[in-house]
């Protein structure tokens, strides 16, 4: 499955909008993409979505710089 992560940079900053960045996984489910995402990066996480087909048609089609990130 694709798992798309809302995150923050840092844990030690307060959440905004305008610094929340998005990065996609694959994982076999949703704590699985947590957990991998935790043990290899500083990152705070905010949110994680599973994407289904259509959705994830359409983040490679408006995002140009998608790419599953692999820890």
């Amino acid at each position: 499955m694709i798992f798309k992560v809302m995150y923050q940079e840092s844990k030690d900053q307060v959440p905004q909008r305008e610094r929340t960045y998005s990065l996609y996984i694959e994982a076999e489910d949703k704590v699985d993409a947590i957990e991998r995402i935790s043990e290899n990066t500083p990152y705070n996480i905010e949110f994680v979505q599973e994407l289904n087909e259509a959705h994830l048609a359409y983040e490679k089609e408006t995002n140009p710089d998608f790419k599953l990130v692999e820890f």
